[in-house]
């Protein structure tokens, strides 16, 4: 490929060998099935142990849900997909001049997940936004299409405030009170990509993102209603989701699991593409605020294993917990294994170790 990102005009005949999956990686499309009885829960219902009662057996049973009625308004949710559709459809040289593969930095467009580390790309662009606090990020975000920082700011208030609802809902459905989360996590993060998937000559041999789990609390992915891609792992298969309008979807991550004690599963999730039409979609990711980053050396098996890792410490009742997330032969699947490992306490009974870190 002759530029760094996809999102270049050029219309590909056949997909680039960089982006061929073995065999085995392959999506199979044709096995996927559309996801049957996909909980969609009403938040204007004005029976709140219903919403809480249906929150539980959707986190249960599915690791995921979509919500309606959700407060977010009609103009944040346009804006922000016409936003991120006009900023896709810039001048090359005019995208390239915020194009990074650094994924340390706090605003970059990318394409797709760590194309200096993976061996197969992704059919993906991506635009990656720090969010929280605003004050702070929002003057390095694009400056181009003019109107792109003030309803992504607008559209990032909005959205933060439906984590915090949803939070709080979550917490009374695991029969806790109803800011406990929140507590437990602080003044937590809050990133966004707005991910772009072009028309894929040979959708069946790649993916927009292979399957994986999102290693944040809570996710609130917006989906571009006119194009389907998200699919869902469960029981076993992949399920395809298909967008609901005026909802969002709400994923479970793996620092709710762990805070849940398992109880609440971070669903397996992946992106397909098509060979007709481009497919935008927002995620937003909260996640607990980062306090502390070092070095450490962990040994599994025969195996030594070493990163640097962002540590958030919050006092709960469920203990040290920690997940290894371990990438396969190939990195750019973001493979998250069940990989749980509980540490002792040395001076307090019992604390979370929630760990995180970023693949580079």
């Amino acid at each position: 490929m002759d530029t760094k990102v996809l999102s270049s005009g050029v219309r590909y005949s056949t997909l680039p060998e960089s982006y061929v999956r073995p065999e085995s990686e392959r999506p199979r499309l044709s096995e996927v099935s559309e996801c049957e009885n996909v909980p969609i829960i009403d938040l204007g219902c004005e029976d709140r142990s219903h919403i809480v009662q249906q929150i539980s057996l959707a986190c249960m049973h599915f690791g995921f849900f979509q919500v309606i009625n959700h407060g977010v308004s009609k103009e944040a949710v346009e804006g922000m997909l016409q936003a991120a559709h006009d900023f896709f459809r810039l001048p090359l040289e005019e995208k390239l001049k915020l194009y990074s593969d650094d994924p340390s930095k706090t605003m970059r467009l990318s394409t797709s997940f760590n194309v200096n580390k993976e061996k197969v790309h992704n059919w993906r662009d991506y635009l990656r936004l720090h969010c929280y606090p605003l004050h702070k990020y929002v003057p390095e975000w694009p400056s181009n299409p003019p109107p792109f920082r003030e309803i992504v700011s607008n559209y990032c208030i909005e959205v933060r405030e439906l984590g915090y609802r949803l939070q709080e809902l979550i917490s009374e459905s695991l029969g806790l009170e109803k800011d406990y989360i929140k507590k437990v996590l602080g003044e937590q993060g809050q990133h966004m990509a707005v991910n772009y998937y072009p028309p894929c000559p040979e959708p069946e041999l790649t993916y927009g993102l292979p399957g994986h789990t999102d290693p944040n609390a809570l996710t609130i992915l917006l989906q571009d209603l006119q194009v389907a891609g998200l699919q869902v792992l469960k029981d076993g298969k992949w399920l395809a989701v298909n967008p609901h309008p005026n909802a969002f979807v709400i994923n479970i991550g793996d620092q709710l699991q762990a805070l849940s004690n398992g109880r609440y599963k971070s669903v397996w999730h992946r992106a397909t593409v098509n060979s007709d039409m481009e497919r935008m979609s927002v995620a937003s990711f909260l996640c607990p605020w980062i306090l502390l980053t070092q070095s450490i050396t962990v040994s599994f098996g025969a195996g030594t294993w070493t990163k640097n890792i962002v540590w958030s410490y919050s006092k709960t009742s469920i203990g040290f917990v920690a997940r290894r997330f371990l990438d396969s032969s190939d990195r750019s699947e973001c493979i998250i294994r069940d990989s749980i490992i509980r540490l002792k306490t040395i001076r307090c009974r019992r604390f979370m170790l929630s760990v995180m870190w970023f693949l580079s």
